[in-house]
């Protein structure tokens, strides 16, 4: 077991392809995040496999800024303490979907109840009228692929290198984002079939690099596109950046936690 790096910060997507928050603390449990991604859009017009909405079709997505309306109550589950007195740990369970309500900001500034059917309409705007789009809600996180989701700020620093230019890594909304000793970039694809154990208790298995798409190349504040990106990934990083986990032991991270490698 060795000390690799610290966490640099914490974040989560309450709705998916929408801006994400910046959190101090977050509970990462074996369905992923905790109020991470609790919400999507389907489309009619998207493959079966993969029915979302995303930055994809609506790039200007990524500007509405959801909130939790009880932000103390979507902060980590109801029972954890209790939960985890209990052998061999039990699951904590989930707030009840009222108290885990959002109220979406959009672009143009108008605060909309997340299953208000104004959201879908302004959501609609500018993109194809076969788009027809229906609200989600899962208690496991609706990502892409696995559950959590890592990336050291050394390898958004590669990548400005390697492009000449800024690169602000929250273009690959990433949960945890690492600091590490090393100044490598792309250190991370390092520990894919080890694990990490993050702060005092959590421990995720690395299975996998993350296979990059366009939305890398969105802004995370205007939704401008920066193609040079996506194009140093796939030539210079077989379109991979960033790894994927899987929770092996529940708990809390905080930013500034020690990030250890254990096998």
């Amino acid at each position: 077991m060795s000390a690799i790096g610290t966490v640099e910060s914490l974040w989560r997507y309450p709705v998916k392809s929408m801006r994400g928050e910046e959190l101090d603390e977050v509970f990462a449990g074996f369905s992923g995040v905790y109020g991470d991604r609790l919400f999507a859009f389907s489309s009619s017009a998207s493959p079966k496999g993969f029915p979302f909405l995303t930055g994809r079709e609506q790039r200007q997505m990524l500007r509405y800024r959801p909130r939790f309306r009880q932000p103390e109550k979507a902060a980590r589950p109801i029972n954890q303490a209790e939960a985890e007195k209990l052998p061999p740990g039990v699951t904590p369970l989930y707030a009840a979907p009222d108290d885990l309500m959002l109220d979406v900001e959009t672009p143009t500034g108008d605060a909309l109840a997340i299953d208000d059917s104004a959201l879908i309409e302004a959501l609609r705007q500018g993109i194809d009228a076969k788009h027809q789009l229906t609200l989600l809600r899962s208690e496991r996180a609706l990502t892409d692929c696995r559950p959590l989701s890592i990336f050291a700020v050394q390898t958004a620093e590669k990548l400005a290198e390697e492009t000449g230019v800024p690169v602000d890594k929250r273009r690959f909304r990433a949960n945890v984002y690492i600091d590490l000793m090393s100044s490598e970039g792309f250190a991370e694809d390092k520990f894919v079939g080890r694990s990490l154990r993050i702060g005092s208790k959590l421990t995720v298995a690395i299975l996998q690099r993350d296979a990059r798409c366009m939305m890398i190349t969105l802004d995370p504040d205007t939704a401008e596109k920066t193609p040079a990106i996506l194009k140093a990934v796939a030539q210079a990083h077989e379109g991979m950046a960033g790894v994927y986990g899987a929770v092996l032991v529940e708990g809390m991270m905080h930013k500034g936690d020690s990030v250890e490698l254990l096998n």
